[in-house]
Protein backbone atom coordinates (compact mmCIF):
# COMPACT_ATOMS: atom_id res chain seq x y z
CA UNK A 1 0.00 0.00 0.00
CA UNK A 2 1.46 3.34 -1.05
CA UNK A 3 1.35 6.64 0.77
CA UNK A 4 -1.52 8.03 -1.24
CA UNK A 5 -3.42 4.76 -0.91
CA UNK A 6 -2.97 4.48 2.86
CA UNK A 7 -4.27 8.03 3.25
CA UNK A 8 -6.79 8.79 0.52
CA UNK A 9 -5.40 11.45 -1.82
CA UNK A 10 -8.74 13.25 -1.51
CA UNK A 11 -8.01 13.93 2.17
CA UNK A 12 -4.43 15.10 1.65
CA UNK A 13 -3.84 18.83 1.74
CA UNK A 14 -1.48 20.54 -0.71
CA UNK A 15 1.01 20.82 2.16
CA UNK A 16 0.83 17.07 2.81
CA UNK A 17 1.20 16.23 -0.88
CA UNK A 18 4.23 18.53 -1.01
CA UNK A 19 5.73 16.70 1.98
CA UNK A 20 5.27 13.34 0.27
CA UNK A 21 7.05 14.66 -2.81
CA UNK A 22 9.81 16.13 -0.65
CA UNK A 23 10.40 12.76 0.99
CA UNK A 24 10.30 10.94 -2.36
CA UNK A 25 12.71 13.39 -4.00
CA UNK A 26 15.17 13.25 -1.10
CA UNK A 27 15.01 9.46 -0.99
CA UNK A 28 15.46 9.15 -4.75
CA UNK A 29 18.63 11.23 -4.64
CA UNK A 30 20.01 9.19 -1.74
CA UNK A 31 19.11 5.82 -3.26
CA UNK A 32 20.75 6.90 -6.49
CA UNK A 33 23.97 8.29 -5.02
CA UNK A 34 24.50 6.23 -1.85
CA UNK A 35 22.56 3.06 -2.69
CA UNK A 36 19.19 1.73 -1.59
CA UNK A 37 20.53 -0.63 1.07
CA UNK A 38 23.01 1.93 2.38
CA UNK A 39 20.34 4.60 2.89
CA UNK A 40 18.48 4.66 6.21
CA UNK A 41 15.23 6.35 7.12
CA UNK A 42 17.30 8.65 9.30
CA UNK A 43 19.28 9.68 6.21
CA UNK A 44 16.04 10.41 4.36
CA UNK A 45 14.68 12.29 7.37
CA UNK A 46 17.76 14.50 7.44
CA UNK A 47 17.80 15.12 3.68
CA UNK A 48 14.09 15.95 3.62
CA UNK A 49 14.33 18.15 6.75
CA UNK A 50 11.47 16.20 8.32
CA UNK A 51 11.31 14.11 11.46
CA UNK A 52 11.19 10.33 11.20
CA UNK A 53 7.71 10.56 12.70
CA UNK A 54 6.60 12.81 9.86
CA UNK A 55 7.96 10.34 7.33
CA UNK A 56 6.24 7.41 9.06
CA UNK A 57 2.97 9.34 8.87
CA UNK A 58 3.07 8.90 5.08
CA UNK A 59 5.28 5.84 4.55
CA UNK A 60 5.40 2.72 6.70
CA UNK A 61 8.81 1.57 5.46
CA UNK A 62 11.73 2.30 3.16
CA UNK A 63 10.45 -0.08 0.52
CA UNK A 64 7.13 1.79 0.48
CA UNK A 65 9.06 4.95 -0.40
CA UNK A 66 10.83 3.02 -3.15
CA UNK A 67 7.48 1.79 -4.47
CA UNK A 68 6.10 5.32 -4.48
CA UNK A 69 9.13 6.61 -6.43
CA UNK A 70 8.90 3.85 -9.03
CA UNK A 71 5.13 4.09 -9.41
CA UNK A 72 5.42 7.85 -9.89
CA UNK A 73 8.11 7.42 -12.52
CA UNK A 74 6.20 4.80 -14.49
CA UNK A 75 3.10 6.98 -14.34
CA UNK A 76 5.15 9.85 -15.80
CA UNK A 77 6.06 7.60 -18.72
CA UNK A 78 2.53 6.31 -19.30
CA UNK A 79 0.22 9.22 -18.50
CA UNK A 80 -0.98 10.93 -21.65
CA UNK A 81 1.17 8.71 -23.89
CA UNK A 82 -1.70 7.27 -25.95
CA UNK A 83 -3.20 10.70 -26.48
CA UNK A 84 0.13 12.15 -27.58
CA UNK A 85 0.84 9.32 -30.00
CA UNK A 86 -2.68 9.64 -31.39
CA UNK A 87 -1.71 13.04 -32.75
CA UNK A 88 0.91 11.46 -35.03
CA UNK A 89 -0.25 10.16 -38.42
CA UNK A 90 2.08 7.21 -39.02
CA UNK A 91 4.25 4.64 -37.26
CA UNK A 92 7.53 6.39 -38.06
CA UNK A 93 6.48 9.69 -36.51
CA UNK A 94 5.04 7.79 -33.53
CA UNK A 95 8.33 5.96 -33.08
CA UNK A 96 10.32 9.19 -33.09
CA UNK A 97 7.81 10.78 -30.71
CA UNK A 98 7.84 7.96 -28.15
CA UNK A 99 11.64 7.79 -28.13
CA UNK A 100 12.00 11.55 -27.75
CA UNK A 101 9.39 11.55 -24.97
CA UNK A 102 11.12 8.64 -23.26
CA UNK A 103 14.46 10.40 -23.21
CA UNK A 104 13.00 13.70 -21.99
CA UNK A 105 11.19 11.94 -19.13
CA UNK A 106 14.23 9.80 -18.41
CA UNK A 107 16.56 12.79 -18.20
CA UNK A 108 14.21 14.96 -16.11
CA UNK A 109 13.73 12.11 -13.60
CA UNK A 110 17.22 10.65 -13.86
CA UNK A 111 17.51 9.49 -10.26
CA UNK A 112 14.16 7.68 -10.39
CA UNK A 113 15.08 6.16 -13.75
CA UNK A 114 18.35 4.74 -12.46
CA UNK A 115 16.64 3.46 -9.30
CA UNK A 116 14.12 1.59 -11.43
CA UNK A 117 16.91 -0.15 -13.30
CA UNK A 118 18.99 -0.94 -10.20
CA UNK A 119 16.67 -1.45 -7.23
CA UNK A 120 13.17 -2.48 -8.35
CA UNK A 121 13.92 -6.09 -7.42
CA UNK A 122 14.18 -5.04 -3.77
CA UNK A 123 10.40 -4.66 -3.64
CA UNK A 124 8.24 -7.47 -2.26
CA UNK A 125 6.90 -9.72 -5.02
CA UNK A 126 3.36 -8.35 -5.10
CA UNK A 127 4.52 -4.75 -5.27
CA UNK A 128 7.22 -5.54 -7.82
CA UNK A 129 4.48 -7.12 -9.94
CA UNK A 130 2.69 -3.77 -10.03
CA UNK A 131 5.79 -2.07 -11.45
CA UNK A 132 6.50 -4.90 -13.91
CA UNK A 133 2.91 -4.66 -15.20
CA UNK A 134 3.43 -0.99 -16.00
CA UNK A 135 6.80 -1.71 -17.60
CA UNK A 136 5.22 -4.33 -19.86
CA UNK A 137 2.41 -1.94 -20.74
CA UNK A 138 4.96 0.69 -21.70
CA UNK A 139 7.12 -1.76 -23.69
CA UNK A 140 4.01 -2.94 -25.52
CA UNK A 141 3.44 0.57 -26.84
CA UNK A 142 6.84 0.60 -28.53
CA UNK A 143 6.46 -3.00 -29.75
CA UNK A 144 3.09 -2.19 -31.35
CA UNK A 145 4.60 0.80 -33.16
CA UNK A 146 7.50 -1.31 -34.41
CA UNK A 147 5.15 -4.09 -35.52
CA UNK A 148 3.02 -1.60 -37.42
CA UNK A 149 6.08 -0.13 -39.09
CA UNK A 150 7.50 -3.57 -39.98
CA UNK A 151 4.25 -4.49 -41.70
CA UNK A 152 4.49 -8.20 -40.91
CA UNK A 153 8.08 -8.55 -42.15
CA UNK A 154 9.37 -9.44 -38.67
CA UNK A 155 7.95 -11.99 -36.24
CA UNK A 156 6.81 -11.31 -32.67
CA UNK A 157 10.11 -12.47 -31.15
CA UNK A 158 12.08 -10.10 -33.36
CA UNK A 159 9.75 -7.20 -32.60
CA UNK A 160 10.01 -7.82 -28.85
CA UNK A 161 13.80 -8.09 -29.05
CA UNK A 162 13.99 -4.85 -31.04
CA UNK A 163 11.88 -2.99 -28.48
CA UNK A 164 14.14 -4.06 -25.62
CA UNK A 165 17.26 -3.21 -27.64
CA UNK A 166 15.93 0.29 -28.29
CA UNK A 167 15.04 0.95 -24.66
CA UNK A 168 18.39 -0.50 -23.56
CA UNK A 169 20.24 1.87 -25.87
CA UNK A 170 18.30 4.91 -24.66
CA UNK A 171 18.41 3.93 -20.99
CA UNK A 172 22.18 3.56 -21.08
CA UNK A 173 22.59 7.22 -22.05
CA UNK A 174 21.64 8.46 -18.60
CA UNK A 175 24.61 6.61 -17.08
CA UNK A 176 27.28 8.45 -19.06
CA UNK A 177 25.83 11.57 -20.68
CA UNK A 178 26.98 14.86 -19.16
CA UNK A 179 24.66 17.87 -19.50
CA UNK A 180 27.73 20.07 -19.97
CA UNK A 181 29.29 17.72 -22.53
CA UNK A 182 29.85 18.42 -26.24
CA UNK A 183 26.55 16.90 -27.44
CA UNK A 184 23.24 18.23 -26.04
CA UNK A 185 20.75 15.57 -24.95
CA UNK A 186 18.27 16.50 -27.70
CA UNK A 187 20.95 16.04 -30.36
CA UNK A 188 22.07 12.75 -28.83
CA UNK A 189 18.47 11.52 -28.73
CA UNK A 190 18.03 12.25 -32.44
CA UNK A 191 21.38 10.62 -33.21
CA UNK A 192 20.37 7.41 -31.42
CA UNK A 193 17.05 7.38 -33.25
CA UNK A 194 18.75 7.67 -36.64
CA UNK A 195 21.31 5.04 -35.64
CA UNK A 196 18.53 2.61 -34.79
CA UNK A 197 16.41 3.47 -37.81
CA UNK A 198 19.25 2.87 -40.26
CA UNK A 199 19.70 -0.65 -38.92
CA UNK A 200 15.94 -1.18 -38.57
CA UNK A 201 15.20 -0.10 -42.15
CA UNK A 202 17.99 -2.32 -43.44
CA UNK A 203 16.62 -5.33 -41.55
CA UNK A 204 13.00 -4.87 -42.62
CA UNK A 205 14.07 -4.24 -46.22
CA UNK A 206 16.05 -7.49 -46.28
CA UNK A 207 13.11 -9.42 -44.84
CA UNK A 208 10.83 -7.90 -47.47
CA UNK A 209 13.25 -8.78 -50.26
CA UNK A 210 13.72 -12.37 -49.09
CA UNK A 211 9.97 -12.94 -48.88
CA UNK A 212 9.30 -11.53 -52.35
Amino acid sequence: MTATESKSSKTLSPKELARIETVAKAAAQLFDKAGYHETSLMDISSAASLSKGAIYYYFSSKHEILLYILNSYMDELLDGLDEELGRHPDSLSKLKAVLSRHMLTFSSHDASARILLKYANNLPAAELGEIVRKQKQYARVLADILADNAGGRLNDKQIKAASYIVFGMYNSIINWHRPDGPMPLSELTDFCCELFLNGWNSMTAKKHKSSS
